[in-house]
């Protein structure tokens, strides 16, 4: 239902839960597949930076920028610009995104040209936006303009059913890569990946996965194959 809808999502969860994931899905099967994909780690880039790497540059506009250059918003333009960890954004740079929200307009750093494109948001964080709206770090406005439609992806502890599903995925993945061939997990092995609590959730299980098949050295993986955790 959210994905064909030209509508905002926020996805929360903690990290490794599959966000991103979840992003590229709902663009994939949305009306703008055949637009760009754009994603940007909001925690990840400098605030000197955020302006430029979002609604990008003209040249001269600071020490370096030897070239003009166009941010994501232009690059996103008639797809999906996927805002990781939008709780990290700074409040200067959230008043800015809600402008462009309300207008669809950008002004490049170093320019006085007002420019447009069209790009549908979705948005992630690992934190409680409520919380943050309350503690003065996230604004409100910009808040219920984003929280069209939440979606929590809930941890791994919380998917048994699922985690040995996704462990089979990852192993047949892995086995590829590194040309190894596995069975599976034998019965002790796949009681002790149900009975772990994950705290690093899909992306600890997929590293679990990689490693087991560097280091496992029969077809199927016993619980002594694994980590002692």
């Amino acid at each position: 239902r959210i994905a064909p809808a030209d509508i905002s999502v926020l996805l929360l969860g903690a990290s490794g839960t599959g966000k991103e994931l979840l992003a590229r899905g709902l663009h994939n099967a949305s009306g703008r597949r055949d637009k760009p994909f754009v994603a940007i780690n909001c925690g990840a880039i400098t605030e000197a930076l955020f302006e430029s790497e979002l609604f990008g540059h003209e040249k001269g506009a600071f020490t370096g920028a030897q070239h003009s250059r166009p941010g994501r918003f232009e690059r996103a333009d008639g797809g999906t610009l996927f805002l990781d960890e939008i709780c990290e954004m700074s409040l200067e740079l959230q008043k800015k995104l809600l402008r462009f929200i309300q207008t669809g307009t950008f002004r490049k750093v170093g320019s006085n040209t007002l420019e447009q494109v069209d790009v549908r948001f979705v948005c992630a964080t690992n934190r409680d936006p409520l919380v943050e709206v309350r503690e003065g770090r996230f604004r409100e406005d910009l808040f219920y303009r984003l929280h069209v439609v939440p979606v929590r992806m809930p941890p791994l502890r919380e998917r048994e059913a699922d985690v040995l599903m996704i462990a089979h995925h990852f192993l047949h993945q892995f086995s590829e890569r590194e040309g190894r061939q596995f069975n599976g997990f034998s019965p002790d092995a796949a009681a002790a990946i149900r009975r772990y609590p994950w705290p690093g959730n899909v992306r600890q299980l997929e590293n679990l996965c990689h490693w087991i098949t560097v280091m496992a050295p029969s077809q199927w993986v016993q619980a002594k194959d694994l980590p002692p955790e």
